[in-house]
């Protein structure tokens, strides 16, 4: 859910094609006849659900970039490729349907009242399964999307090479956790209420308790939006009072960027939280399946509340940001928001030493009784 390498989070650059267009689309740009289409909900960029008439799989995602990000092909290049390599090592994520010119994407004109933009279009294979924001999660599925965000970083950093890879470099791209010191610039969409005020705290804790460590931190590829709308499940059991979940399908892409290992469990943990009933008992399961693959430094195990914090404030404030830009688009866009705040002020209420104990606890107990691989 990302806008641009710079640190604005959003402009006005979403795609904005009808159904009618988008199907036209895939037939003008990959040579497939669209059978039945669906908008899908989305952040800045433009999803739909299609159907084709044709041989083998026929369905697939048409992915519509915003035009900002439309403009750095090399990004959505690396991107796609690490899909395509983690789709080879056995993960379960989407590969692209190559274009009539047999390329990967292809940049195209289009769209009501949005003059001369153009966005970057891809046809992605259609992954099945449930976001995990749909199901009642448990230690089980927890556990192993602890395990998946370590997988999918490490076998990215070790073994995953492209020409461009350097691109994910993204400076002070907003979605990365070191950039959350820049959120003071969209602070204001907040307005003046108490959730502003532990904001604030989060920003100046950040800057002062992390920053100066991050160099201590083991540097890795993150994929960086480990969310519960972008972890799909299936069941893996009949029973229902002990459902157990295998991981079916991760999406979106679009905010890889280097990063630190630790991020991403730490955005792992906050997504896993949001609909929780018990939201701060998480940590402990997810950092579980995490270290059972990439054990934590002390450094980095004491940076982990504030980043999961980090990670809250980066999502309410440019949600909010966001909103105001494209209003239409509000309920989608504050999903966190809905649990976000309460989550995060009781974070600061209970307090980091509380908080840590119980995560750090739960842990260690998956130490001496680790579930089987």
């Amino acid at each position: 859910m990302s806008s641009g390498n710079d640190c604005r989070p959003q402009t006005l650059t979403k795609p904005t094609f009808d159904e009618r267009e988008a199907a036209e689309l895939v037939d003008r740009v990959f040579g497939l006849k669209v059978s039945w289409i669906r908008s899908l909900p989305s952040y800045d960029d433009q999803n739909f659900h299609v159907r084709v008439s044709a041989e083998g799989a026929d369905e697939y995602v048409l992915k519509i970039t915003n035009s900002e990000d439309s403009q750095e092909p090399d990004l959505i290049e690396v991107q796609t490729q690490a899909m395509m390599f983690l789709s080879a090592e056995g993960f379960p994520s989407a590969t692209p349907y190559l274009t009539k010119d047999g390329q990967i994407m292809s940049l195209e004109s289009g769209g009501t009242g949005l003059g001369s933009k153009k966005f970057m279009v891809r046809l992605l294979t259609y992954l099945p399964g449930t976001p995990v924001a749909k199901v009642t999660t448990n230690a089980q599925i927890l556990y192993e999307i602890g395990r998946l965000a370590a997988s999918v970083d490490q076998v990215l950093s070790e073994k995953f090479q492209h020409p461009s890879v350097k691109s994910l470099h993204r400076g002070q791209f907003i979605w990365n956790l070191a950039n959350v010191p820049l959120l003071d610039q969209y602070i204001y969409a907040l307005g003046q209420n108490k959730y502003r005020a532990v904001v604030e705290q989060v920003i100046e804790q950040f800057k002062g308790k992390v920053i100066p460590k991050l160099s201590s931190f083991r540097a890795c590829i993150n994929h960086g939006d480990l969310n519960d709308h972008n972890i799909l499940v299936d069941s893996c059991s009949a029973s229902l009072e002990n459902p157990q979940y295998r991981v079916s399908g991760i999406l979106d892409f679009s905010d890889m960027s280097y990063g630190y290992y630790v991020f991403e469990v730490a955005i792992a943990i906050m997504y896993m939280m949001i609909e929780s009933p018990d939201p701060l008992s998480v940590g402990g399961h997810v950092l579980a399946g995490f270290e059972s693959i990439l054990p934590l430094t002390a450094e980095e195990r004491g940076a982990l509340f504030l980043l999961v914090s980090g990670r809250f404030a980066q999502s309410l404030v440019i949600a909010a940001h966001t909103a105001l830009l494209y209003p239409e688009n509000k309920e989608y866009l504050t999903i966190t928001a809905k649990t976000g705040w309460k989550h995060l002020m009781t974070m600061f209420e209970v307090g980091q030493e509380a908080v840590e104990k119980k995560w750090f606890e739960t842990a260690q107990a998956y130490a001496h009784h680790a579930p089987a691989p």
